[in-house]
């Protein structure tokens, strides 16, 4: 049930008004108690000392013989006294009474003075009589005559007047109590406005506080608790002003540094409404800065790539960075990051995405890819007719030795060249696979590949005497490109040959992880400095240009092998130590996501 709320004044006022009327009701119903116990009290005494009398006056006259005389007596005493006396046999019966015939009368033998009195008590008692028709006091003693009991007298005096004058004086304090609680009224009233009056006033002062109005200063007035409570506000105030003006500072600090960032940033709650997004983001999907934030996020962007990213965000602890595709009337290429955003009690209360936009980046790549290709196709034509003028010299007999030796020169070099068009090739062909996201991947048991990718580095293997030695579970399954994945493995396989000593080892090694599937390639060669480790994948590069080349590579293997795993949304790492060898890992997903692969 709800109660209708009151001022203060009227919640104080009648309160002090009913404490006055009860402190009141209270003194006086004690007083009149105290004074009917004390009236009482006198009256009883009073009362005993005329049965005491009446009793030494008629010891020895008490029979039935005399119960005229008796009759006659009392009536006399009792006229004089303003009492009534009453004489009882021991058997109950009334022998005399100063009010009644005792004729007439019950036996009062089982009343309780007189019980009391036949016990050789005084017998006390106050109650309604039947006979006269209103409340008396009784005091009974006992009669004896020769140390036996023959009866008791008995007095009594009707209540009657005391009650009379206590109702009177009921009434006096009743007109009092009133006269006092008209009187108190007004100090009541004002005593209830010195305490409220300040409240009142800090109640407005609040209200202008949560309006945004500083400037007011609350009177410190009233009681010690009001004066503080008020300069406890005025403090508030001053604090509040300084506070909220720091606050709007930082937000304007703030709002400029995310307007001036060309990175869309959007922050989304755990149940995928959008708190904020910045003018990059909104740049970015075309939408309004004046967004309202708390719409979903597929209301705000219709972008399922990124929709999806922001669920796989939501759900892990830690922060996590993927390259999406974003499709309309023209295709756009986002690197997003996603950390977990928490509130002011570390808990979390969703996530913050910032958006790298590269499609002028992917742009570039692909004029360069498509610029790569398309020499390196021109290419293998001339290189071809070259390599085949060059055999046909070669094949002449009649050619000098000093001939033979350039023709030689120029059949290797241009073997060189032909790798080298075909290394730039392949690896144009896997780029556009991972950007273009055009790979068919499915199931594939991983031991077959590693198998197929082993044996054709046999002839390699038995030049330099190397044994190879594999281990991988037979049901172990990952969702790969076999021949993309193997061209990766074979490449590894190679170099680890290439590095290392003859009659020496390598292992080819898979294992399931957590979420992943390791493939190692690990070698017992010469190692790699930790300095070159960093740039190892990238195009071209050579720890040792001279042992490179005399090897026969390009320079383009290990960049193959790092998109390859790029197309299967892995990665490869590397790590050696001079002297023991090196390890280099393919960590593959268990399976692979894209539009491919769904």
């Amino acid at each position: 049930m709800k109660f209708k709320r009151r001022r203060l004044i009227w919640q104080l006022y009648p309160a002090y008004l009913f404490l006055i009327l009860l402190v009141i009701l209270a003194v006086s119903w004690f007083v009149l108690n105290e004074l009917r116990d004390f009236h009482y009290q006198q009256t009883s005494k009073e009362l005993r000392a005329r049965t005491q009398l009446i009793a030494e006056q008629l010891t020895g006259d008490i029979d039935q013989v005399r119960q005229v005389w008796l009759t006659d007596m009392v009536s006399r005493l009792g006229d004089r006294s303003g009492t009534r006396i009453t004489i009882i046999l021991a058997d109950g019966r009334v022998l005399a009474d100063s009010d009644e015939d005792p004729r007439l009368m019950d036996n009062h033998g089982q009343r309780p003075e007189i019980l009391q009195a036949f016990a050789g008590n005084e017998g006390v008692s106050t109650r309604f009589s039947r006979t006269l028709g209103q409340t008396l006091m009784y005091v009974a003693l006992p009669v004896y005559q020769q140390d036996q009991l023959i009866g008791c007298v008995r007095t009594a005096i009707p209540l009657a007047d005391i009650d009379r004058t206590f109702q009177t004086i009921y009434w006096k304090l009743l007109g009092g109590g009133v006269v006092i609680a008209l009187l108190a009224a007004p100090i009541c009233w004002y005593l209830s406005r010195r305490i409220s009056r300040p409240l009142e006033q800090m109640t407005v002062g609040a209200q202008r506080f949560a309006q945004g109005d500083f400037a007011v200063t609350l009177e410190e007035a009233g009681s010690d608790e009001s004066c503080r409570l008020a300069a406890a506000m005025n403090q508030m105030a001053v604090k509040l002003s300084d506070l909220i003006e720091q606050e709007i500072g930082q937000r304007s600090e703030i709002e400029a540094i995310l307007g001036c960032m060309i990175e869309g940033l959007v922050a989304v709650d755990n149940n995928e409404r959008v708190i904020r997004l910045n003018s990059a983001a909104a740049e970015l999907f075309k939408l309004s800065n004046k967004l309202q934030p708390g719409r979903p996020i597929q209301e705000v962007i219709r972008q399922s790539e990124l929709q999806r990213f922001v669920r796989r965000a939501l759900v892990h602890e830690e922060p996590i960075e993927e390259e999406l595709v974003l499709h309309g009337p023209q295709q756009r290429y986002l690197h997003a990051q996603a950390a977990p955003l928490t509130g002011a009690g570390k808990e979390r209360i969703g996530v913050l995405i910032v958006l790298h936009d590269l499609t002028r980046l992917r742009q570039l790549e692909s004029v360069r890819r498509d610029f790569v290709a398309n020499v390196s196709h021109e290419l293998k034509t001339p290189i071809t007719a070259i390599r085949g003028a060059v055999e046909t010299l070669i094949d002449d007999d009649s050619s000098d030795p000093a001939t033979q030796r350039f023709l030689e020169i120029i059949f290797k070099q241009n073997n060189r060249l032909n790798a080298l068009v075909e290394d730039l090739l392949d690896l144009s062909r896997i780029e556009q696979g991972v950007i273009g996201g055009s790979w068919e991947m499915q199931v594939e048991e991983l031991l077959p590949v590693l198998e197929s990718s082993g044996a054709a580095c046999d002839s390699l293997l038995a030049e330099q005497q190397i044994e190879l030695e594999i281990t991988c579970p037979e049901d172990l399954q990952v969702r790969v490109n076999a021949p993309l994945l193997e061209q990766a493995i074979i490449n590894l396989l190679t170099n680890a040959i290439k590095y290392s000593d003859t009659g020496g080892r390598v292992l080819l090694e898979a294992e399931l992880l957590k979420e992943q599937v390791a493939i190692r390639v690990r070698d017992f060669g010469c190692g790699i400095p930790e300095k070159h480790l960093s740039r190892l994948f990238e195009r071209f590069y050579r720890v040792d240009q001279a042992r490179s080349r005399n090897l026969g590579g390009t320079g383009l293997g290990l960049a193959i092998v790092k998109h390859v795993a790029q197309a299967h949304r892995g990665e490869v790492s590397v790590s050696s130590n001079l002297g023991e060898g090196s390890i280099f890992t393919i960590l593959l997903p268990r399976t692979v996501a894209g539009r491919n692969s769904e």
